[in-house]
């Protein structure tokens, strides 16, 4: 900037242009400053763009401090339903007495819903990296933190995982506890820029047959799902939180056990408003977003 002042006084400019001049010119050196004082890179890794921090970022609060949509404290409330291929609406309920977490629950018609009922999944984004830096110290993440409330409000059991947000996607794990399990091998909750419709992109993962079940699906060692999505429309739609534009996101994923799919209905201020996913037994399980509260710290 000291250079600009020489140049100004040795040229006849309207005082107006030189404001002008002035403005557009500090304007576009705090554009670079800001770029400049970013601490982090994104890296691709296995098609989704990841934050890679500079060595002097070590806040636990640096993978949600720029976040839009996953802020600290921020809480979604999803209803949800699962439709079997007969056309029954079903919901589940925790059995903690079985031996194996992962296969305590039993599913509820939608008419013998009881207090112990599970019709709710509740994620609160979490402050900082606890508790999966414990167990992974590079965790490079937000932290999610899922509960499954009862019908009569008390949450039966939580888990953790993480959303992977920034300015080139938004990637999402979704509930896999319990009976959303099944979830493991549909599309993950994912939106990735550019927000255009027609835009499409590619993901891969591999599944071990850990997540198997014999009420939908088991098999032998791993298979690899591969993904498809694509941002199919673009609209304003009535929601519980008034009328929203949003994106329309349609996946697939295909493996030697057979084909998966789910459509998302994504807006950047609160998330992933409708989440429709295609089972691999020919079953459906449906999300809403019924409520949305940014906590203030």
């Amino acid at each position: 900037m000291e250079n600009l002042i020489p140049l100004f006084q040795k040229t006849a400019i309207p005082h107006s242009l030189c404001l002008i001049l002035c403005i557009c010119l500090l304007s576009g050196c705090q554009s670079q400053k800001e770029e400049s004082h970013r601490d982090y890179t994104l890296v691709e890794e296995e098609g989704i763009f990841a934050e890679r921090f500079d060595s002097t970022n070590i806040a636990d609060t640096r993978y949600t401090d720029d976040n839009i949509t996953f802020k600290s404290g921020t809480r979604f409330l999803y209803s949800y339903r699962h439709v079997s291929r007969e056309g029954e609406d079903l919901f589940f309920r925790h059995v903690p007495t079985d031996i194996n977490h992962f296969s305590s629950w039993r599913f509820v018609p939608a008419d013998s819903v009881s207090g112990n009922t599970i019709q709710q999944v509740k994620i609160t984004v979490q402050p900082g990296l606890q508790p999966m830096v414990n167990n992974s110290p590079d965790y490079n993440q937000t932290v999610i933190k899922y509960e499954y409330p009862v019908t009569e409000g008390q949450t039966t059991f939580s888990s953790h995982s993480g959303v992977i947000e920034n300015e080139k996607n938004i990637w999402m794990h979704p509930p896999r506890d319990q009976y959303f399990r099944i979830l493991e091998l549909n599309p993950f909750p994912f939106i990735k820029a550019p927000f255009e419709v027609g835009n499409q992109w590619e993901w891969e993962l591999s599944i071990g047959s850990f997540w198997g079940d014999e009420r939908w699906k088991t098999w032998e060692g791993s298979i690899t799902n591969q993904y498809q999505y694509e941002i199919t429309d673009k609209k304003t739609l009535d929601t519980a939180f008034g009328a929203l534009e949003v994106y329309e996101i349609t996946a697939t994923a295909s493996s030697r056990i057979g084909e998966t799919g789910l459509t998302a209905i994504f807006n950047p201020q609160y998330g992933f408003l409708n989440l429709e996913y295609q089972n691999i037994d020919g079953s459906s399980t449906l999300l809403e977003l019924i409520e949305h509260e940014v906590i203030k710290e």
